[in-house]
């Protein structure tokens, strides 16, 4: 018998002899929503002052009204900072120039001074365009080098710098922090308020605005920009600041801003039980046992969703980002 007819009907034999197996059923599959929502909060006493002594159990967080278990707690958190500067340069910032720069200068070295080794800063200029002189660095002399392009020109581009610093800070590990130093007033952004705000949230950025105000006279000031960028700051858990003189001023705001850094509490929590809803955005509550202190935290967070990459339109024109400089 040929050995290939031999083994076919000793296959065919042993199929025939073998027990039967049960038809396999298909495991059911159960999928969660695993994702880590991030609280930065900041807590005063009524007299303004910071308080840093809490625990777990002084907070209450709410997603969409539904209270949520803090997994993750953190006093005076250590998470590593990735701060972006957004410096206003229209000429109706000018005559001031030289002090912000001269600030800002000091702030970075009180940043890099005191502040954990994984810690990095972007430098942002926008007047009509948007320009990134600095992307995140550890050295300050490359910073300090790229504000000596700083030139004041025509237009003022707020909400597409705030747009475009986001689309960075949103990919960085630890806490984002964006600080604005600008006179509030927006005159050429091809984005709108709400795109920056929706912006801030999704990186889940603390936005900090620091107000040049060169017109004092609350007749001839743009109140209007000044009051978007206090419910923009609010939202994220920031502040904004208005210094009455220039140098010391600004100093004091820069001061007071890392004395927050390092005051914040981190809260983390998965969201159980929370349907989702049509745009994707989840309002945030942050309570604390004792009535008499003053909770500021991010207001409200986005479901991560696919989102489209930005087009070539929007990354031209008034939105563009030139990079001027790129330290390592």
């Amino acid at each position: 018998m040929p050995i290939f007819v031999f083994l076919s009907t000793m296959l065919a034999t042993a199929m025939l002899f073998a027990p039967m197996q049960p038809p396999r059923t298909q495991e059911p599959i159960f999928r969660a929503d695993v994702r880590l929502v991030r609280v930065l909060a900041t807590i005063r006493n009524p007299q303004g002052q910071l308080v840093g002594t809490l625990n777990r159990g002084d907070f209450s967080v709410f997603d969409n009204g539904l209270r949520q278990e803090v997994a993750i707690f953190e006093r005076q958190t250590a998470l590593p900072l990735s701060v972006t500067l957004l410096v206003d340069t229209s000429l109706s910032t000018a005559k001031d120039l030289r002090y912000e720069t001269d600030s800002v200068s000091r702030f970075l070295k009180a940043v890099y001074a005191e502040g954990d080794p994984r810690d990095a800063v972007s430098l942002y200029s926008f007047n009509y365009d948007v320009t990134l002189l600095a992307s995140f660095t550890r050295r300050r002399e490359r910073l300090d080098e790229a504000m000596k392009l700083l030139l004041p020109h025509s237009g003022t581009s707020l909400y597409d710098a705030i747009y475009l610093a986001c689309q960075n800070l949103e990919t960085r590990d630890g806490r984002r922090v964006l600080i604005l130093v600008t006179d509030g007033g927006d005159t050429t952004s091809v984005k709108k308020f709400r795109d920056a705000e929706e912006a801030a949230q999704r990186a889940d950025a603390v936005l900090y605005a620091i107000l040049v105000m060169p017109i004092t006279n609350e007749a001839g000031r743009n109140v209007g920009g000044e009051n978007a960028l206090k419910t923009l700051a609010w939202g994220t858990a920031g502040r904004v600041f208005t210094p009455s003189a220039m140098g010391p001023g600004v100093d004091a705001a820069f001061i007071d801003i890392l004395t927050e850094l390092r005051t914040q509490y981190f809260l983390g929590y998965y969201p159980r039980a929370v349907p989702s809803i049509a745009n994707g955005y989840h309002r945030l509550e942050v309570k604390v046992r004792n009535p008499d202190l003053q909770v500021n935290a991010r207001s409200g967070y986005y479901e991560e969703v696919e989102r489209k990459p930005a087009s070539p339109a929007e990354r031209s024109g008034p939105v563009r980002e030139k990079e001027y400089l790129r330290p390592k």
